[in-house]
């Protein structure tokens, strides 16, 4: 196996580390309106997330980062022609991230309620847009000789690309009402167990439709797998979720959204994106890397930086591992 072939499964690692923890992230974000009935409910739906959302958010400038160094080819192309949703994405988690601080800075209502849209819009939409941009770079776009995307904004809204939208929106909107589940404490936690059976459902119907999709278009044995995979861990976690197993729902919702990555990566390589004009055309891991040397220095990099990072963000998580309730959150919030 090449170095390249080597970063090319490290990357996938990555954007599957970064949906199953961001995924849970943009899932809360949603809750905030769906399931939080005040505003004591939703501080207690932040607060979930509130020790670890940045932690999590490491993982896309790790992939972002790997994918710059090892396939400079790939990083050119695509941040070039998805400039526009990637652009809208950044913003996006931007005023996500200040509104978690800034909402608790003034008492007034308004303030904190103009914080609470940014939160829940700000978390919407980049669970949607990924899906969009992972559906689009899976299913080929218009890349011509010279390696550079040619086609426009509404190229990238295609039926396929927005199934898939739809689907990273509900799987993430899913494993947050489940987190939720998970972390909490009294009536809340029984109502994001009742939304999780109802988001879980929607969630089936739209995963066996584009994963389906994607395994007829491109697909072969080993993207099989993972597809039966996602689709029976996604069961047996409506079924856990059903029983009262939050923990055991979590990790299988987990599951899912690790398979179905991995069935995305598995059936793009060894492209990195496709050409929709000529094949030919497409990028590759080969044709995309960087030079041998600078993979080998990455290699090492990676090698040691990576298990610490893990390290203290597991620990991270242990240490805020209690579940919180509306009798927790201060008055003054």
């Amino acid at each position: 196996m090449e170095l390249h072939d080597i970063w090319f499964i490290l990357i996938a690692v990555l954007w599957t580390g970064y949906f199953f923890l961001e995924g849970f992230d943009f899932g809360i974000g949603v809750l905030t309106k769906l399931l939080a009935r005040d505003r004591r409910e939703r501080r207690v739906l932040i607060n979930t997330i509130g020790p670890v959302w940045d932690g999590n958010e490491v993982w896309l400038l790790s992939a972002g980062g790997a994918t710059f160094a090892a396939f400079p080819e790939w990083y050119a192309t695509l941040f070039s022609g998805f400039y526009l949703p990637l652009l809208l994405i950044l913003v996006c988690l931007i005023v996500r991230g200040v509104a978690f601080e800034y909402r608790v800075k003034r008492d007034e209502e308004r303030w904190q309620r103009n914080w609470e849209h940014a939160i829940f819009w700000c978390s919407l939409l980049p669970a949607f847009l990924w899906g969009v941009a992972f559906g689009n770079i899976v299913h080929g776009v218009q890349i011509d000789a010279h390696k550079e995307y040619v086609g426009g904004v509404l190229d990238l809204l295609n039926p396929y690309a927005l199934l898939g939208g739809l689907v990273t929106l509900s799987l993430f909107t899913f494993h947050g009402a489940v987190f939720a589940s998970l972390k909490t404490l009294g009536d809340i936690r029984e109502r994001a167990r009742r939304t999780a059976t109802v988001l879980g459902l929607i969630t089936a119907v739209l995963a066996v439709g584009f994963l389906g999709w994607t395994q007829l278009d491109k697909g072969d044995t080993s993207s099989l797998v993972a597809m039966i995979v996602a689709v029976l861990a996604l069961v047996a976690g409506l079924v856990m979720n059903r029983l009262g197993r939050e923990g055991w729902s979590f990790a299988f919702s987990g599951v899912t959204i690790v398979a179905a990555v991995a069935m995305l990566f598995l059936t793009l390589f060894p492209n990195v994106m496709p050409s929709s004009l000529n094949e030919s055309w497409s990028l590759t891991v080969s044709n995309a890397s960087s030079s041998a040397y600078t993979l080998k220095i990455m290699t090492w990099c990676a090698g040691i930086a990576t298990p610490v990072v893990m390290l203290y963000q597991g620990w991270t998580y242990w240490v805020f591992r209690k579940r919180i309730g509306t009798q927790h959150i201060a008055d003054a919030h």
